[in-house]
C-alpha cells in the first residue's frame, strides 16, 4: 500500500498523528477538557491495556498465582482508573453513565491481555 493511500485512508476514518498526540497530551494533563466523550473513553480503554501489560509482567516475574493474583489485578486496575478519572481528570461521571460505566470500560479485554502476559512471563521465568 502506498503512503498516499495510507494517508488518505487515515483521513477517511478521521485518524491523524496530530489527533493522537493531542489526545495523549490531554490524557497526561490534569483537569483536561473532554468535549468528545468517545475520546475520553478511548483514553480509559488504552490506559487500562497498558496497565494490564505492566501488571502482567510484574505478576509473571513475581511468583504470584491463583485467585489472589487475579483479585489483586482487578482491584489495582479498577482502583487506579477510578483515581485517574475522579481525582486527576475530575470529570463528571454522570456524563458517562456513572462511575460503574467508566470502571468497566475495556476491563474484559485488559483482563484477557493481563492473563496472556502473566502466563507467558510466569512460564518463562518459573519453569525449567
Amino acid at each position: 500500500m502506498s503512503v498516499q493511500k495510507l494517508k488518505r485512508s487515515q483521513k477517511d476514518v478521521g485518524v491523524s498523528n496530530e489527533s493522537v498526540s493531542a489526545t495523549v497530551k490531554k490524557a497526561f494533563k490534569k483537569n483536561s477538557s473532554w468535549e468528545d466523550k468517545d475520546e475520553f473513553l478511548d483514553v480509559i480503554y488504552w490506559f487500562r491495556q497498558v496497565l494490564a501489560i505492566i501488571l502482567g509482567i510484574i505478576w509473571g516475574l513475581l511468583p504470584l498465582k491463583g485467585i489472589l493474583a487475579i483479585a489483586l489485578f482487578a482491584l489495582i486496575n479498577a482502583g487506579v482508573l477510578y483515581i485517574y478519572f475522579t481525582n486527576f481528570q475530575k470529570i463528571d461521571e454522570e456524563d458517562y453513565g456513572g462511575p460503574w460505566e467508566l470502571t468497566k470500560e475495556g476491563f474484559m479485554t485488559s483482563f484477557a491481555l493481563f492473563l496472556i502476559i502473566w502466563i507467558i512471563f510466569y512460564s518463562a521465568v518459573h519453569f525449567p
